[in-house]
């Protein structure tokens, strides 16, 4: 057992909606995940290879920026963290990492059900989180809206890959 000089009690009230910043923060970083898929639909074909390549490569740096934020909130975790969070912590992780290993391997598609799954369990699990008390409290509203930008636009970047003759 720690001695009183290596130990603290904190004690934090926690709000239920994400602060402004935070929740302005949030949103901006699927900007460019919805702006990659919207640019293959409207813009030419001709950057098209780029901006799956780029929009795939920043949905798995979120999704890894993610788990990271999982990581860092278990911290805090009054005796340690939980298993569920280690097991997300792993699983957003793991999914991050594979879909940029499919994206450099050109397996966009792969790389983009990664990402769906990934930003679907964020999702799900996170408001699960947040209501166990092993994720901030606003993470139940707010996980669900913000990962609804990067799973349509993730759909709509697999339609287009899926019919593109350029990534056949």
């Amino acid at each position: 057992m720690a001695s009183q000089d290596h130990s603290r009690t904190i004690t934090a009230a926690e709000p239920a909606e994400p602060p402004p910043v935070g929740a302005l923060l949030a949103f901006a970083a699927m900007l460019p995940i919805a702006a990659g898929a919207i640019y293959l639909w409207l813009g030419g074909e001709a950057q098209a290879f780029l901006s799956v390549n780029l929009t795939l490569l920043w949905g798995a740096a979120i999704l890894a920026f993610l788990a990271g934020v999982r990581r860092g909130v278990s911290f805090r975790q009054p005796g340690g963290p939980t298993l569920s969070q280690l097991v997300a912590m792993l699983w957003l992780f793991g999914l991050g990492f594979a879909a940029i290993v499919e994206t450099v391997w050109a397996y966009t598609l792969t790389a983009t059900a990664l990402e769906i799954v990934g930003f679907l369990s964020l999702a799900v699990l996170d408001p699960i989180a947040a209501r166990n008390g092993e994720a901030p409290l606003f993470f139940a509203s707010l996980r669900p809206i913000q990962m609804a930008i990067p799973i349509a636009a993730l759909v709509a970047l697999g339609a287009y890959v899926w019919q593109s003759p350029l990534f056949g």
